[in-house]
């Protein structure tokens, strides 16, 4: 009867004597050298609530997916929500850095200002910036030199242009409300950018400010009391976040409203005009694939927006009594009917 022989040696002399007197080799060195992967941990703070920012989140994961992250799998990613309540962010920001997660990524100024004030290491990326230089996330849209990169939303060269399609759907309208975020820099620089429209157009305008979800009803009652006749809603977490209720009671009011991202038409807005956020979001999974793979914040241009959509809905044109010209449906990019 024969026996395995005994094994003396080390290494490729152990494996090629095992191998010469066909005994399967126990050394792999290659397996024991590979370790298990670390799988990649992203942190996610969005500034609105689960359902609101749903489509956002839909969107880049699905970026993901197609560039093979599937999550649970290949990735995790921790989750925090701001609910529309911009004070919230320094404790979530705080909480998503102590996690030491690979990078994170957010989706506002004020998200982007809390990660900045907790971490100048883990990479941040900002989804929609306003104003990136102005801001102070950035040294330059090139070059951004810090641990933040992402996405400019350039809505403030955009302000202007919503009254102007404003004023075209609703030529007979002489007042304006302009919904704002008292404490934003960007809501500033739409300010001007609209009085300047303004001046040009002979409209008055009235500015109305919220602070939080909860004077929105007050707000509305502020501008109807002042006699406006249409709104514009500049972009901001808490009103992003509360979209369907301002919609709601624009409709409600009959006031042509004038939003800054389809979501808001969607949700039974008037029309919107502006970035693209679904698309910035999920092409938002690029750079986190670039990172992931050791690429530095600070050498990842600010990317700015490749679509500008106008989206216009006829249902809320309907219901609020208002037929929209011809000239500016045949510029919309979508309708809802």
């Amino acid at each position: 009867m024969a026996y395995p022989l005994p094994i003396h040696g080390r290494g490729h002399e152990s494996k090629a004597l095992l191998a010469h007197h066909g005994y399967p080799s126990r050394i792999n060195p290659s397996a024991e050298a590979q370790q298990p992967k670390k799988v990649p941990r992203i942190g996610y703070l969005s500034a609105f609530t689960p359902s609101a920012g749903g489509p956002l989140l839909d969107a880049f994961r699905q970026g993901l997916r197609e560039l093979g992250y599937v999550e649970g799998q290949n990735i995790f990613i921790d989750y925090r929500w701001a609910e529309g309540r911009p004070d919230r962010f320094p404790i979530l920001a705080g909480e998503l850095v102590q996690l030491r997660e690979d990078l994170i990524i957010t989706q506002s100024n004020a998200g982007a200002a809390a990660l900045q004030h907790a971490t100048r290491s883990i990479p941040i990326i900002v989804v929609a910036m306003g104003d990136p230089v102005a801001s102070g996330f950035v040294a330059s849209l090139a070059r951004p030199g810090g641990n933040i990169t992402g996405f400019s939303n350039q809505a403030e060269e955009l302000a202007g242009k919503w009254l102007e399609l404003l004023m075209e759907t609703t030529p007979k309208v002489s007042r304006v409300a302009v919904l704002a975020v008292s404490q934003t820099l960007a809501h500033h620089t739409f300010w001007e950018e609209i009085q300047v429209a303004a001046k040009a157009s002979k409209v008055s305008l009235q500015r109305e400010e919220i602070t939080g979800p909860e004077v929105i009803d007050h707000s509305f009652d502020n501008l109807i009391k002042g006699g406006a006749r249409a709104l514009i809603v500049l972009p901001h977490a808490v009103s992003f976040a509360h979209r369907v209720q301002i919609v709601s009671l624009a409709a409600k009011n009959q006031l042509p409203g004038m939003y800054s991202d389809r979501l808001y038409a969607e949700d039974g807005g008037l029309m919107s005009y502006g970035t693209d956020l679904v698309d910035l979001h999920e092409r938002a999974a690029i750079y986190v694939d670039k990172i992931l793979k050791d690429a530095k914040p600070a050498d990842l241009p600010v990317e700015q927006p490749k679509k500008f959509i106008l989206v216009i809905n006829l249902k809320t044109a309907k219901q609020i009594g208002l037929i929209i010209p011809p000239n500016v449906l045949a510029r919309a990019d979508k309708v809802i009917k």
